[in-house]
C-alpha cells in the first residue's frame, strides 16, 4: 500500500500537485462556508477535480472519474431545474466518458497504459465535428425549450461546448480540454446566475472555475505530451 501511494506521489509533477491540493481546498473551504449546498455537489467537486488531473496526464483513469461525476452532476443540476445539464451529463457525458475509457485503454502510449497515445486534428475532421455539433445544438435547444429549462441560451451553449469536448476525448485530441474549458465558462454563468437567485449554489459555482484553471493546464500540458510522444 505504502509502495503504491509513494507512486502515485512522483507520478505527479510538483506543480500538478500544487494545482490538485489547492483545488480540493478551495472546494471544501466553499463546502465549509456554504455547507447547505449539499453534500452530494460537494463529493460531484471532489471527483471532479481528481478526473481532471489524471486526464491532463492522458491517464484513463480520468475518463472513470467522470462518468462518475457526470451521474453525480446530473442529480444536483435536475434540483435546480438546469435539465440542459442533466440530459448533456447524464445522456451525453458519461456515455461519450465511457466510450473514451475504451478508446483510450485501446490505444495507449507505449507498453503503459497509463497514458494515451495523442493525435492531432486535421481541418477535415475539425470541419466535419463542427457541422455535427450545430444540428446537435440545435436540437438540443427545443429539447430543452420543452422542458422549460431555466437560463435556455446558456443552457443550449453549453451542450454545444459540451457535445465538442466529448468528441474531441473521445478523439484523443487536445482540443477536448479548450472545448471543457469553454465549456467551464458557461457553466460560470450560468451557477452565477442561480448563485443570485440563492447563495446555495456558490460551491458550484467554485467548481466550474476551478475546472476552467485545471482544463486550462491539460490543454497545456497535453500539447507537451503530444511533443514528447512525436520525438
Amino acid at each position: 500500500m505504502k509502495s503504491k501511494l509513494r507512486s502515485l506521489n512522483s507520478y505527479f509533477t510538483g506543480f500538478e500537485k500544487t494545482l490538485l491540493t489547492s483545488s480540493l481546498l478551495i472546494l471544501t473551504m466553499s463546502y465549509i462556508i456554504f455547507p447547505e449546498s449539499g453534500t452530494l455537489s460537494f463529493i460531484a467537486s471532489l471527483i471532479g477535480a481528481f478526473s481532471l488531473i489524471f486526464c491532463a496526464k492522458g491517464n484513463p483513469v480520468g475518463q472513470l472519474l467522470i462518468i462518475i461525476f457526470s451521474i453525480i452532476y446530473a442529480v444536483v443540476s435536475y434540483g435546480m431545474c438546469y435539465y440542459g445539464e442533466m440530459i448533456t451529463y447524464a445522456g451525453m457525458t458519461a456515455p461519450m466518458a465511457a466510450a473514451s475509457l475504451y478508446t483510450w485503454l485501446r490505444n495507449p502510449y507505449g507498453r503503459s497504459r497509463s497514458q494515451v497515445k495523442i493525435r492531432s486534428a486535421g481541418g477535415k475532421e475539425l470541419a466535419v465535428i463542427i457541422l455535427l455539433t450545430i444540428p446537435v445544438t440545435v436540437l438540443f435547444y427545443f429539447i430543452l425549450r420543452h422542458f422549460g429549462t431555466a437560463n435556455i441560451i446558456p443552457s443550449t451553449l453549453s451542450v454545444a461546448t459540451s457535445f465538442l469536448a466529448v468528441t474531441f476525448t473521445l478523439r484523443r485530441c487536445a482540443l477536448y480540454a479548450l472545448a471543457y474549458a469553454m465549456n467551464d465558462l458557461i457553466l460560470i454563468v450560468l451557477w452565477l446566475l442561480a448563485s443570485v437567485e440563492n447563495t446555495v449554489y456558490i460551491p458550484m459555482l467554485t467548481c466550474f472555475a476551478v475546472f476552467l484553471v485545471n482544463d486550462i493546464y491539460g490543454f497545456i500540458n497535453w500539447n507537451r505530451l503530444m511533443k514528447q510522444q512525436s520525438s
